[in-house]
């Protein structure tokens, strides 16, 4: 699959499947040198992971990642790195009922009707499980943009219609892992998860938002014009599965506001660094990062697959009704917030690397 590669200097190329035997991530462009810190990449996956709470689903999958190239000594080599995590707890069966069907909303159609075949057995390579490879791939870019200060940190500020009407700013961003639903604001996280078990025990779904921010990227990052910092951002974060919209800085909220509104006015330090007033351009000015912290907002979906039934068609193209069954989660956003810091590494990684060879 050739959609299955990111980044230009900063690459990684995964595979595998949700019910196959494991899933892995080649990373190429990796410096030499960088101190490989195994159980923080093994602490982003835990993350992610499946069973680790009650509003997540409770397939039961370690995640433990083998680390099979470009690390010697506890440091990377500069060659590729090879990384796989083996599946351990996948039950099949639970799909025999959908072989012929398509659910409604999943992309059991469209990939039949791009391959003519499809593993169906939790959607294959389309399930949220290929995700997994892609947050051990980021785990290996945030200890590279560590080496250069720079920190990311995502958490959920919406769910359903329940929102954290706070800026990143006035939250203590260290209490995100405080709480299942990872919300640092303790008394909209339980009213938050009340909502999500809500939604579960009547056997449905429910979407939401996630809040990311990084601090400590320095001016000058981004490719006119094709290669837009908030672009790559945009691209990254809308090919997470059930990720449905991304805005950065002001995002929509910026087209009621007038010009004098809504401009960042510079100014300088007393060490000469170069500021703004505001950021409602995210950090972000042209494709190109100013130095400021940069924030983006990501919109979920709710889940597709309900425990209700639901009218679809089968491959034959006769009407069948189509009823969820198995594993899966009420909501998401509590395991996307990994994913969404990862995916978010990826691209200022790559980022990093080609805005150290742009110029002399």
């Amino acid at each position: 699959m050739a959609g299955s590669s990111h980044g230009k200097l900063f690459r990684i190329s995964t595979f595998g499947e949700s019910h196959g035997v494991g899933l892995g991530v080649v990373i190429d462009g990796c410096p030499a040198g960088l101190d490989f810190d195994l159980d923080f990449i093994q602490s982003e996956l835990a993350r992610r992971k499946p069973g680790q709470s009650r509003i997540v689903t409770q397939r039961k999958e370690e995640d433990g990642v083998k680390v099979l190239s470009g690390v010697f000594e506890g440091k990377t080599t500069g060659t590729p790195i090879g990384m796989v995590i083996m599946n351990k707890d996948q039950r099949s069966k639970d799909y025999g009922h959908i072989f012929d069907k398509f659910r409604p909303s999943h992309a059991d159609y469209t990939f039949h009707a791009k391959y003519g075949a499809r593993d169906y057995r939790g959607g294959g390579r389309s399930s949220a499980r290929e995700t997994a490879a892609r947050v051990a791939a980021g785990a290996v870019a945030q200890l590279l943009l560590r080496h250069y200060g720079i920190s990311i940190k995502s958490y959920v500020s919406q769910v359903g219609s329940i929102v954290l009407d706070k800026s990143y700013k006035d939250l203590d961003l260290s209490q995100i892992e405080a709480n299942d639903v990872r919300c640092p604001d303790a008394e909209m996280a339980a009213v938050m998860e009340q909502e999500i078990l809500t939604v579960r025990k009547a056997g449905d779904t429910i979407g939401g938002v996630i809040t990311c921010v990084a601090t400590g990227v320095p001016a000058g990052w981004g490719e006119p014009v094709f290669d837009k910092l908030h672009a790559d951002l945009g691209k990254a974060m809308l090919s997470i599965n059930a990720c449905k919209g991304f805005e950065y800085g002001s995002g929509f909220a910026g087209v009621t506001m007038r010009g004098s509104e809504h401009n960042d006015e510079f100014y300088t330090e007393e060490d000469g660094t170069v500021r703004t007033r505001t950021n409602r351009s995210g950090g972000i000015q042209g494709g190109i990062s100013n130095g400021e912290d940069i924030y983006f907002r990501t919109a979920f979906k709710s889940v597709a697959t309900i425990i209700q039934d639901q009218a679809s068609v089968n491959e034959a193209g006769e009407d069948v009704t189509v009823t969820g069954k198995g594993r899966h989660d009420p909501c998401v956003l509590p395991r996307a917030v990994a994913i969404v810091d990862n995916m978010a590494a990826l691209v200022l990684a790559d980022h990093c690397l080609r805005a150290r060879a742009n110029r002399l």
